[in-house]
């Protein structure tokens, strides 16, 4: 069975990536329902939460059994830090709207800069990538096939509360970055897995 303690090392490090992500969505859901934001989606939160907790715990587990492939393992880190790169750049543009959950301020208008100038949902972008790369850094395709499919059928409801939400209240939603993941983070247009 080979090491997989730097694995488990970049695992760590993506699970205190999740956990200030969590921390900087509290902090902003306080200034948005302050200022009369709405939450939409609620139903769906916790399962997007398990899911991005279950993509870390599904690499930890299957990692053991699975080899480091180099051609793969270091192309697949190369995309997973390139995907925190765009979640970040998504959390810095949206600002204090950004959060995990799908809270809408109405009246503000939608977020049109950084990633949002060409994508409506980059964070979910960053989602993707890092669900099915994170995996592959360590040949765990059990659980990057897994997640993949489980994280499409939770995207479509996802996207689709947002977009309701920000057509209902004509403003802008906090991003979800959930995860985004690891507990869960995502984005939206203004809205934030």
């Amino acid at each position: 069975m080979p090491t997989t303690t730097p694995y488990l090392l970049l695992l760590a490090l993506v699970a205190a990536e999740r956990i200030a992500e969590l921390v900087t969505a509290r902090r902003n859901a306080v200034r948005s329902l302050a200022l009369g934001a709405r939450e939409y989606g609620r139903g769906h939160y916790p399962a997007m939460v398990a899911l991005h907790t279950a993509l870390l715990a599904g690499c930890a587990l299957e990692a053991p059994y699975r080899p480091f492939l180099p051609a793969l393992g270091w192309t697949a880190l190369g995309l997973a830090v390139a995907a925190q790169g765009l979640r970040w750049w998504c959390v810095a543009t949206l600002g204090p709207r950004w959060n995990t959950r799908v809270l809408v301020v109405p009246g503000l208008p939608l977020v049109t800069g950084g990633p949002y100038r060409w994508l409506r949902h980059p964070n979910y972008v960053a989602v993707v990538a890092e669900g099915l790369a994170l995996p592959l850094v360590h040949s765990a395709w059990l659980t990057a096939t897994a997640f993949t499919v489980l994280n499409a059928l939770l995207l479509r409801v996802r996207i689709t509360c947002e977009d309701r939400a920000l057509t209902t209240c004509g403003g802008t939603a906090t991003p979800a970055a959930a995860a985004a993941g690891g507990p869960a983070i995502p984005s939206t247009p203004g809205v934030a897995p």
